[in-house]
């Protein structure tokens, strides 16, 4: 019995299906060469020196952004979506940093630090980082300006007509915390120099899983009402408690059942 999957999609011989492969592989290739284009004009972009001081509260105290390079030259920023007052950190910011653990080792040995920066104060940083297992470096800016200069938090009084300044252009306002991932560099001199920043989709190039998944017979499979990684994705600890993800990325428990106990 032919399934959903397989009512999509033409049943041919092996020659045929080697014909459409290497039609896909010639667009394939022209796709992996327009990319290396593109990282050299990324590469190629112009740099901003960071004047200010920012200083973040970490496990070990007080930490300034030349501190979070941790003796190396280069440092990646993960703008975490976890807000004061929440009780855990963004489903999607959380599925990302799922990826990160595996790749520290090499990118540490390879001249670049990797931090994740929250508005959340370390107090509740902490407990969540130790519920989800995670080992990398997660700083907190509650007491400096640092996400708000890099546009991925944002007052209700920062609206315009509904819009923010997010993703280098106005935006609908959905949330007071948004995603991204910033890029910096510090010369032998110490001066700091801020390089890049990507935000919405710009930040999938961490996700493993949508890659496998984008070679998979269905692909994706976003089938729910975003078509997005809110319609299946949860933190890793929670994919058979049900609950669903809201507009902001933030997961959403069932209500509490109120069937009287039983003794």
């Amino acid at each position: 019995m032919a399934t959903p999957a397989m009512q999509q999609h033409k049943v041919v011989t092996r020659e045929e299906w080697l014909a459409a492969r290497k039609d896909l592989l010639a667009k394939e290739k022209r796709l992996t060469r327009e990319t290396d284009a593109v990282t050299a004009d990324r590469l190629a972009l112009p740099w901003v020196k960071v004047e200010k001081n920012y200083v973040f509260d970490s496990p070990s105290g007080k930490k300034s952004l030349a501190d979070l390079f941790g003796g190396r030259s280069q440092l990646i920023v993960k703008h975490f979506m976890f807000g004061p007052g929440w009780k855990e950190g963004c489903v999607g910011c959380s599925f990302g940093s799922d990826h990160v653990g595996g790749a520290l080792v090499h990118l540490e040995h390879h001249d670049v630090s990797y931090v994740a920066i929250s508005r959340a104060p370390l107090a509740e940083i902490e407990p969540f980082k130790k519920r989800m297992g995670w080992n990398f470096n997660w700083v907190s800016s509650a007491n400096n300006d640092f996400n708000f200069d890099y546009n991925v938090s944002f007052q209700k009084e920062d609206a315009k007509d509904g819009k923010v300044y997010y993703n280098y252009e106005m935006a609908p306002f959905m949330s007071e915390e948004l995603s991204g991932l910033s890029f910096f560099y510090k010369d032998p001199a110490g001066n700091i120099f801020h390089t890049y920043s990507t935000y919405g989709r710009g930040d999938e190039k961490m996700l493993a899983t949508y890659m496998l998944l984008d070679m998979t017979p269905k692909g994706r499979n976003e089938t729910g009402p975003r078509h997005n990684l809110s319609d299946w994705v949860r933190h890793h600890d929670r994919y058979d408690a049900g609950g669903h993800v809201d507009h902001t990325g933030r997961y959403v428990a069932l209500p509490e059942s109120k069937c009287p106990k039983e003794f």
